[in-house]
């Protein structure tokens, strides 16, 4: 989840020379977790405290509730590894949490136990099957626009439940995957089984540049198809709610959004993955 949410990817976590969250910490706050393992690849989590609403919010002020000295366990019920912290600078936050031995396999369900002070947080997730990506193209409304678009079609399989989300990374300026504008799709709204969309680009917090929702010349983009379950459709979906209502969705300090994380909030999630690399017209 790369995401990699975040940008949070999601929920992004971040961190400074200390954890912030100690035994003073206000009744309020709450373990903020954005946590992920997909098909072929190996868990990554993001972890902090949550922000109280009174505070201000910007990538200062995050750096103080970041959490880097938990013990963080991944288990799909027979292998089970310890994840380790590392330093990421294009990152921000620039810590996260991350597996090298447990790589997800559809189907499987997988546990998370963090275990930080006195407090154990848990949460279980499945990985769907993978549904492939089948083209992925970089659209102008006007030849001579300098922006535009993807437009991205797969196939819906027949007889399945599916939920999707689909995320971009602009090379050299996105560190993670981030889940598109609207990009969350429940299978039930389909009219056929043969998808076409449109992709606008995801809001990334605390972006180096000004944000705008289109693609540009001279980007090299890397669009991604997951499939994920139920849980994780909701999650994302309350995260883009707060979004669009400017509220801050990445350390509440209430529970306004949906989760699966029993003794904290945020999102533990398997995604079955398929990515393609688009290319643009060269920057004029």
């Amino acid at each position: 989840m790369k995401k990699c949410l975040l940008f949070l990817l999601a929920l992004l976590l971040v961190h400074c020379s200390k954890d912030d969250f100690s035994a003073t910490v206000k009744a309020e706050s709450k373990i903020v977790v954005e946590g992920w393992i997909e098909e072929g690849d190996f868990a990554q989590v993001l972890l902090s405290s949550s922000i109280p609403v009174s505070e201000v919010i910007d990538s200062t002020n995050v750096l103080n509730h970041v959490i880097r000295s938990a013990k963080i366990t991944v288990s799909d019920g027979v292998n089970s590894e310890v994840l380790r912290v590392k330093n990421d600078k294009y990152r921000v936050p620039p810590f996260v949490y991350y597996g090298t031995t447990l790589k997800g396999e559809a189907g499987k369900e997988y546990s998370l136990k963090i275990e930080y002070l006195n407090r154990i947080v848990e949460a279980v997730t499945t990985i769907p099957k993978s549904v492939k990506l089948n083209s992925a193209e970089y659209i102008k409304n006007k030849i001579t626009d300098t922006t535009g678009y993807v437009f991205v079609k797969f196939e819906d399989p027949l007889n399945e439940k599916n939920y999707y989300q689909i995320a971009t990374r602009i090379d050299m300026e996105e560190p993670i995957f981030v889940p598109s504008f609207y990009g969350n799709l429940d299978d039930k709204n389909f009219q056929t089984s043969a998808i076409a969309l449109q992709i606008n680009r995801g809001v990334l917090l605390f972006p180096k540049t000004k944000f705008t929702p289109y693609f540009a010349d001279g980007d090299l983009i890397f669009v991604k198809l997951r499939t994920q379950n139920k849980e994780a459709l909701d999650f994302w979906n309350s995260w883009q709610n707060e979004i669009v209502n400017s509220r801050n969705p990445i350390y509440p300090s209430n529970t306004s959004l949906k989760s699966n994380i029993k003794g904290g909030i945020g999102i533990w999630a398997g995604y079955g993955q398929s990515t393609l690399e688009v290319k643009t017209p060269p920057k004029k």
